[in-house]
């Protein structure tokens, strides 16, 4: 591993590439011999090339977008799903292209057969790209440094990378620094799992000392002062912490930003939201919709709108409890909309009124945010912005997400927030909309997601 692994991101650049031209051509081919055509005038060179460098720069924004050419970094499945979808999205504005440029609706068939010849390459180039990466990179050999607290919900995460990750050795802190140093140098990396300041910044040094890598669990302390800006007034360096506050231009654009596409989405959605209406209504014959109360902006309290998918009973003993996996209070046609998201549609109405944004922290029942916070004091930092549809956290975790972690992601938004992160972060919902892990409830039993092994105790948050 060691000679090629300066080789890496080059080889993951060639396997990308030939991905990319293989897509393109087929396309080509497909243009040449139906699409020039079917858009009423046929093209020659220079219009056959701008169409087809069109296509191209819109399957390299989709495919960087949703990780469909992080070959060797994402799951085989999580690469496969996401350069189809990226090859989806392609398709789908391209017909759109062709059929202004024809002013007419165009027969499906011809890009049916071209999106199934692209499946079929994308599936052999995904099998065959990971192969190789598999044969010239294997998986680290991991040491794991950890302290206090649990750490095996983070070695189940990485034993779930098998091809990437390997925990060969596990060490507490309470053996001492001198002890640790001498195993460090028998692995190719080290995990460090919530380990106080004073013992891992040493480790950090002396790892970066012996050219290992470091994989570690920030703590909210890491997260702050990774958005921190560099400050050079005097001869000593400084760096600045925001207070994870948005200015007011920021402010003013986010919101304008958020009426423009949920009036739209509001639109387009109208007839899907009434046929989902309907459905709920016929099921069980109760109301539609039902209201909640969340939190959103400096703990403000709003009455948020969803589809209601539970039994109307669903919490008649008055405990405020989160769904969990096979939860019988889901009716049938709430599992339905649960897990393609129709549910929270009505919540463009929330966005227009002004109690959420498009992008932002989801919002928590005033209930279990106090439960939290008796845990975690800094879970109300998250309160710092808007509660969202969607944001950081339901993109990079799932449902069942600790609040930790989830406190975390979302801090992560609030200090490096920008329109352009906004953007991206609503393209990178479309992946997720049809990922069941993403969906996953709570385990049974429980009413929140556990956080007992992720709390932090030592007061370094």
């Amino acid at each position: 591993m060691k000679s090629y692994e300066q080789y890496k991101r080059l080889i993951r650049f060639f396997t990308s590439i030939v991905i990319l031209l293989v897509e393109v051509g087929i396309y080509w081919i497909t243009w040449k011999t139906y699409f020039s055509e079917a858009a009423g005038t046929p093209f020659f060179r220079k219009g056959d090339w701008l169409m087809a460098a069109v296509y191209s720069l819109m399957l390299l924004f989709f495919s960087r977008m949703y990780g469909g050419l992080k070959i060797g970094y994402l799951e085989r499945g999580n690469v496969l799903y996401s350069q189809v979808l990226s090859v989806v999205l392609v398709n789908m504005f391209t017909y759109l292209q062709i059929a202004l440029l024809a002013k007419r609706f165009l027969n499906l068939v011809p890009f049916l057969l071209m999106f199934a010849v692209q499946v079929m390459a994308i599936g052999i180039w995904t099998y065959l790209a990971n192969r190789l990466f598999e044969k010239l990179f294997p998986p680290r050999q991991m040491l794991l440094i950890y302290g206090n607290r649990p750490s095996l919900t983070l070695m189940d995460k990485m034993n779930c990378r098998k091809d990437r990750y390997q925990i060969k050795g596990m060490v507490h802190i309470e053996n001492g620094l001198e002890a640790i140093q001498q195993m460090i140098p028998e692995y190719d990396a080290v995990v460090i799992c919530d380990v106080p300041s004073f013992i891992r910044n040493p480790i950090l040094k002396y790892c970066y000392g012996q050219r290992k890598r470091v994989y570690m669990t920030p703590k909210i302390s890491d997260i702050l002062v990774r958005s921190a800006e560099d400050i050079h007034l005097f001869d000593t360096p400084l760096i600045m912490a925001r207070n994870g506050r948005m200015s007011i231009e920021q402010a003013f654009f986010k919101r304008w930003m958020d009426i423009g596409i949920a009036g739209v989405f509001c639109i387009i959605t109208l007839p899907l939201m009434a046929v989902t209406a309907l459905a709920i209504k016929m099921q069980d014959g109760g109301p539609a919709l039902y209201r909640q109360k969340r939190l959103t902006y400096e703990g403000r309290e709003f009455y948020v709108y969803k589809f209601r998918s539970m039994r109307v009973d669903a919490e008649k003993d008055g405990v405020a409890r989160l769904a969990s996996d096979k939860d019988s209070r889901i009716t049938p046609v709430g599992q339905f909309i649960r897990k393609v998201r129709l549910d929270e549609l009505p919540q463009l109405f929330n966005i227009l009124k002004g109690d959420m944004s498009i992008v932002g922290p989801r919002p928590e029942r005033p209930e279990i945010a106090r439960q939290y916070e008796a845990e975690i004091p800094e879970f109300a930092y998250r309160l710092r912005v808007k509660a969202g549809l969607t944001g950081y956290a339901q993109i990079f975790g799932k449902y069942n997400t600790t609040p930790y972690d989830k406190l975390k992601l979302d801090l992560h938004y609030i200090q490096n927030y920008s329109l352009m992160l906004d953007v991206k972060l609503m393209i990178q919902t479309v992946k997720i909309l049809f990922m069941k892990e993403s969906t996953q409830g709570i385990a049974a039993g429980q009413t929140t997601a556990a956080m007992e092994a992720f709390v932090e105790k030592s007061g370094e948050m």
